[in-house]
C-alpha cells in the first residue's frame, strides 16, 4: 500500500488473466497493430485483389485481330488454288502475275497440192470410163472442138451433146470421185478454160465438161 498526499490508495498491479485456449481445430491468425501500409489509395482503381477495369476498346481490337487472320487466310487459300488449277485466276500485288497456261494451236495441215493428168495411161483408169461433153452455149460445133482437143492424148470422149442451159458463161469440169481430182484438172489444162467441181449432178459419166461461153471465145471456127 501507498500513501500520497495523505490519501491512502491501494495500488495493486492488475490480476493477469488466463488465456483462454483457442477451440481445438481452430488456427487463429496473429493480431498486429494497423499501419500506413495497410491502407490502399483509391487512385489505383482496383477491384478485389487481382482485378480491374478492362479498358475500352479492346473488344474492338480482338475482333480487328480475328477480322485480320481470316482475311489472311482466305487470300492464301485463294492464291494457292489459283497456282494448282488454270480455272482460278486470281491475283496478288506484289506477287506477280500467274503466267497463262498457253492455249495449243493446231498446224493447219497443207492441201496436198494434185498435178493434172493430161495422159490418160497415168490416170490408170477402169474399165468403162469414159467423158462426157455438153455444149453450154448456142455455139453450133463447140462441143466437136472440145472432144477434138481431148482425144488426141488418148481420152476416151463418149456423148458430145447440147446442155439444157445454152447460156453459161464458164466452162466447168464436173468430176464425182474424189480420186478423179487431177483428171479434171488435166482436161481443164487441154481445153485452156475452166473450173472443176466435185458432184454427183451427172452420175453417168465420171468425168463431165460443161461447155461455156469463155471457151467459144477461144475456140470458135
Amino acid at each position: 500500500m501507498i500513501a500520497q498526499n495523505g490519501d491512502a490508495h491501494d495500488v495493486r498491479a492488475p490480476t493477469a488473466q488466463p488465456e483462454t485456449p483457442p477451440a481445438e481445430g481452430i488456427i487463429t491468425m496473429a493480431e498486429y497493430t494497423p499501419d500506413r501500409f495497410d491502407e490502399i489509395p483509391s487512385s489505383l482503381g482496383r477491384v478485389g485483389a487481382h482485378r480491374a477495369p478492362r479498358p475500352r476498346g479492346r473488344g474492338w481490337i480482338a475482333f480487328a485481330w480475328a477480322a485480320l487472320a481470316t482475311g489472311a487466310l482466305v487470300v492464301g487459300g485463294l492464291y494457292g488454288l489459283s497456282l494448282i488449277s488454270d480455272r482460278v485466276n486470281f491475283e496478288l500485288p506484289g506477287f506477280g502475275t500467274a503466267e497463262p497456261m498457253p492455249t495449243p494451236t493446231e498446224s493447219p495441215s497443207p492441201t496436198p497440192s494434185v498435178e493434172p493428168i493430161t495422159d490418160p495411161a497415168l490416170a490408170q483408169l477402169p474399165a468403162g470410163f469414159i467423158i462426157t461433153v455438153l455444149n453450154g452455149t448456142e455455139v453450133d460445133g463447140l462441143g466437136a472442138a472440145a472432144r477434138d482437143l481431148l482425144t488426141v492424148p488418148g481420152w476416151p470422149v463418149g456423148t458430145v451433146t447440147s446442155a439444157a442451159q445454152t447460156d453459161l458463161t464458164e466452162t466447168v469440169i464436173f468430176y464425182n470421185d474424189a480420186t478423179r481430182e487431177g483428171v479434171a484438172l488435166g482436161m481443164a489444162q487441154l481445153l485452156g478454160v475452166g473450173a472443176i467441181e466435185l458432184s454427183d449432178a451427172f452420175p453417168g459419166a465420171p468425168i463431165t465438161v460443161v461447155l461455156g461461153a469463155d471457151f467459144a471465145a477461144i475456140a470458135a471456127p
